[in-house]
Parts: C-alpha cells; structure tokens; sequence
C-alpha cells in the first residue's frame, strides 16, 4: 500500500479563527473557494465543531469527517471515497506569529484504495503537487479578501516593514508499506 503526503505551507494576515471560518463554510459559494463541484457537496451532519460531508470534483468525490475542536488545529478524515482509502485526509496546523501572521501548515494524505487511486496517489506526489499548492493559495486569498478591511491595513503596513505577507511551500513524501 502506498500513501503520499504532500506538506503545504502558507503564511496568511489572517487569523486562524478567519480561515477556519472559510474552511467550515459549506454554503453555495464553497465551489469558488475550493474548486469542488457544487454537485457533489452534501452536508450529512453539522454541529458547533465538526461535520460530515460529501465534497468533490471531476468524477472524484470523498466524505470527510471535518473535527475544528481545536482552534489551533483543524482534520478532516476521509471516511468513504470511490478512490481514497482510510489512510487519507488533510490536516490543517496554524500558528500565529508575533508580527501579526499565522502560518497556515496543510498536510494532505493520500492512499489509494483501488487502481484509480493508486495511479491519482501517484500523481498527485509527483506532478499533482504543483495543482494542490495553487488550489491552497486560492483558497486563502478569497477569505483574506472577505476579511480584507483588517487585511489590507496589516499587508499596507507589514510590506513597509518587511514582513512576508505572502509565502507558500511544499514538500512531498511517499511511504511505501
């Protein structure tokens, strides 16, 4: 069985709470923020912090069980799929930073449970990296323009005093077992 993991990384104005918000919002406007297909989002459960919900895009669709009870942490757990096993998810980390950042850390698992998803596990490690990393980045610009008031004033600011205000990174690891 193999599994990849693909580490993303985003420095956002931003707060944590901010992202989350976008992150657990499951209204219409989803789709734009995420690129899934609005044909395949069903909210089965939804509470004061979790969910379970059915997203997806391109013949490819996952249910995800979304746990926000740690306001520094964010999983979402793949709990069914026509292509990804248990093993996958994406797991959001934010740190706040003293110059008024978060860093926004992403870990995205992917393991295949049949030949479909082997072959997307091995694409998405290899040449697939670059399309997650893009997808990251736009969906945190569109919630750092929801929340562009505060936003703007902070990058108006920290680009004169030489802050990052935008950085993103990844790395790629494959587990073979």
């Amino acid at each position: 069985m193999t599994q990849t993991e693909i580490h993303l990384h985003h420095t956002t104005t931003l707060t944590p709470e901010q992202y989350i918000a976008g992150l657990t919002d499951f209204g219409p406007g989803r789709s734009k923020l995420f690129g899934s297909d609005a044909e395949y989002l069903k909210v089965h459960d939804r509470g004061s912090s979790q969910a379970d919900v059915t997203e997806g895009s391109g013949g490819i669709w996952e249910r995800l069980h979304y746990d926000w009870s740690d306001p520094n942490r964010v999983v979402l757990k793949t709990t069914d799929s026509n292509v990804w096993g248990g093993g996958s998810g994406h797991t959001y980390t934010f740190t706040r930073q003293p110059n008024g950042t978060t860093d926004i850390e992403v870990v995205v698992a992917r393991e295949g449970k049949n030949l479909k998803g082997w072959l997307l596990g091995f694409v998405v490690g290899t040449i697939g990296r670059r399309v997650l990393e893009t997808a990251f980045e736009n969906s945190v610009k569109p919630i750092e323009a929801r929340n562009s008031t505060a936003g703007a004033a902070w990058a108006a600011g920290a680009s004169r005093a030489g802050y990052p205000y935008r950085r993103i990174h990844s790395t790629v690891s494959t587990n073979l077992t």
